[in-house]
């Protein structure tokens, strides 16, 4: 069989993806470094698939020789050295003009390197975000391939057809060259971060500033899920808070730990918005939230000794409550998709990726884990004015983010009273706040930098980009060695 391209790393990632392929009617080539998950594939294919378009092998040689030329190889395994290790046992039998694309979550400096390490060689290199879990990769994932763009057209025809389909078109496209994709793929997790930091929030104080039960929670959820907040994760949410143990006795979100894992993504994009000098406070609480639930042990004795309010229900009426908590979800939102897309404009605009963030939201609607409703809206703002801001200022957007400013308010208010932490929400409203206002305290923050490491300052009454240094005191000398009076 001549395979029309290639799946190296049979994880339940790759074999589902894989099977997607085959079932979408292209022939597919499967190698893995332990041989009896290549068996599981083939079985899985027996099982699952009406044509036989998947075929295993058990040597890298046989299984590179199968697919037809320029060879296409999507490799699927743990980011870092594996990845690197994959890499030198493919080159040994690839040839100029075949491609290597990396449907891992990477680091995308690590997609540069790899890329150029690659160029005497002459094979291309990609750098492909899959997003959807288990269940995308086997029905159709939202796909963020980057890299070169010719390579791109080679594996073109297949990743449309495997990808998630919604009213617009498949949910692919290619991002940009070098490690665009990458990093596309990483602000997606990031903004991930953020809903789901939101969505358990919004669990926190329905359950207790409004006393539902489990079962109301699953309701409201799935109201939630009806309009405005329409989403993948909400939706989940409604199912979890349904869910009930084996024995029917408990529901199974009150058995869980409360200690979240992570994989590393949501830490680089906010390391990626210190570099790029983008807020990303949204996503930085929810990163933090994820640190601070790991400190379980640390809590457990700290909840001992430290005091303050104690969570209760509270004597308001729910139904107003209920929607106040939904308005300032949704506001919240927006503020951090509006963080996440800024740091892709800026990331696209640094390294000249010309990135197209319409086409990007367009491709989050389907497949992905943070498909939602609201980013035809995202799509139609930035196709509308591709030089977009922020999405604060896109004239539907602001529209909704004043109107559901006070319910914000109302609802940070109503928790610091009531001791309950929602990080995500009041970063969401103190970025507002803060991108709202023209005059920030930051003149006295540079007076200070002035002050004590001589770093001068721009002056409102002067024309920008020229700078001043004051002698605050006089000890104070300028760098020619002359002490200035005070003014």
């Amino acid at each position: 069989m001549s395979a029309d391209i290639g799946l190296f790393g049979l994880g339940v990632m790759g074999q589902n993806l894989a099977l997607n392929i085959a079932e979408k009617g292209f022939k597919i080539a499967v190698h893995n470094r332990s041989p009896e998950k290549v068996d599981t594939c083939v079985a899985r294919a027996k099982k699952e698939l009406k044509e036989q378009n998947l075929v295993g092998y058990k040597s890298m040689k046989d299984f590179i020789a199968a697919i037809r030329k320029p060879r296409a190889v999507i490799i699927l395994v743990k980011a870092g050295k594996p990845v690197d290790l994959t890499i030198k046992g493919l080159v040994e039998y690839m040839e100029e003009g075949d491609i290597i694309i990396d449907g891992g979550n990477e680091w995308f400096p690590n997609t540069v390197r790899r890329a150029k390490e690659l160029e005497p060689k002459k094979i291309k290199y990609m750098g492909m975000g899959v997003s959807g879990g288990e269940e995308g990769a086997r029905n159709g994932p939202s796909m963020m391939p980057g890299g070169p763009e010719e390579a791109y057209k080679r594996i073109e025809p297949i990743v449309r057809k495997c990808a998630a389909q919604v009213d617009d078109g498949p949910c692919v496209t290619w991002i940009g060259p070098g490690g665009a994709g990458n990093y596309v793929k990483m602000v997606h997790n990031g903004i991930e971060y953020g809903d789901m930091q939101l969505i358990a929030e919004a669990y926190d104080l329905l359950k207790n500033l409004v006393g539902s039960s489990n079962e109301e929670l699953a309701e409201i959820f799935a109201d939630w899920n009806k309009g405005d907040l329409k989403s993948f994760l909400v939706e989940i949410t409604a199912t979890i808070m349904a869910k009930k143990t084996d024995d029917g006795k408990d529901y199974v979100v009150d058995k869980i730990l409360d200690k979240t894992g992570m994989k590393g993504t949501g830490r680089w994009t906010v390391q990626e918005g210190a570099e790029q000098s983008v807020p990303l406070s949204v996503i930085a609480a929810a990163l933090e939230g994820r640190y601070l639930s790991g400190l379980l042990h640390e809590r457990k004795a700290a909840c001992k000794v430290l005091t303050g309010p104690a969570p209760k229900k509270l004597d308001v009426d729910s139904k107003k409550l209920i929607e106040s908590i939904r308005a300032a979800m949704y506001t919240a939102k927006i503020c951090s998709y509006a963080q996440g897309m800024s740091l892709i404009k800026k990331a696209g605009e640094r390294f000249e990726w010309n990135l197209n963030l319409g086409e990007i939201a367009r491709i989050w609607k389907g497949g992905c884990i943070i498909r939602a409703v609201f980013l035809d809206r995202i799509k139609k703002a930035f196709d509308s004015d591709p030089e977009l801001a922020s999405l604060l200022v896109d004239p539907s957007f602001s529209k909704d983010v004043i109107k559901g400013q006070e319910s914000l308010r109302y609802v940070v208010k109503l928790a610091i009273d009531s001791g309950i932490s929602c990080p995500a929400f009041s970063a969401a409203l103190n970025y507002y706040d803060s991108y709202r206002r023209e005059r920030l305290p930051a003149n006295l923050t540079q007076a200070q930098r002035d002050f004590f490491g001589a770093h001068t300052y721009e002056r409102v009454d002067q024309e920008e980009g020229k700078f001043f240094h004051t002698a605050w005191t006089s000890a104070h000398i300028s760098a020619a060695g002359q002490t200035y009076s005070l003014s």
